[in-house]
């Protein structure tokens, strides 16, 4: 639920040990969903790297992910490599964001 990650980040940031990053799926069945937790995020931390998740691919979301306020997306099924690299591209991008 996007809520309860929305909180976990706020804490994170408190604590001074911020997430280095969120991965939201858009759609939360009796929860909060990604592009509404992005939107949160965005909020508490402008520099925040956030991907959206989704099964849907014609999911307008994913096609125009960034209007949105994500940073980058994982369709699923993904493998573990595509989580690694979509990561290792976010840490790659000049924007300043201690990892935890």
């Amino acid at each position: 639920d996007g809520a309860a990650a929305v909180g976990a980040w706020r804490s994170s940031v408190a604590e001074g040990r911020p997430f280095e990053a969120a991965i939201f799926d858009l759609t939360v069945r009796g929860g909060m969903g990604g592009v509404e937790a992005a939107r949160h995020l965005r909020e508490l931390t402008p520099d925040a790297r956030i991907v959206a998740s989704s099964g849907y691919v014609s999911d307008r979301v994913l096609a125009d992910f960034r209007e949105h306020g994500f940073d980058a997306v994982l369709r699923k099924p993904y493998r573990l490599s595509d989580l690694q690299r979509t990561l290792e591209e976010l840490r790659a991008s000049n924007r300043p964001h201690a990892p935890r």
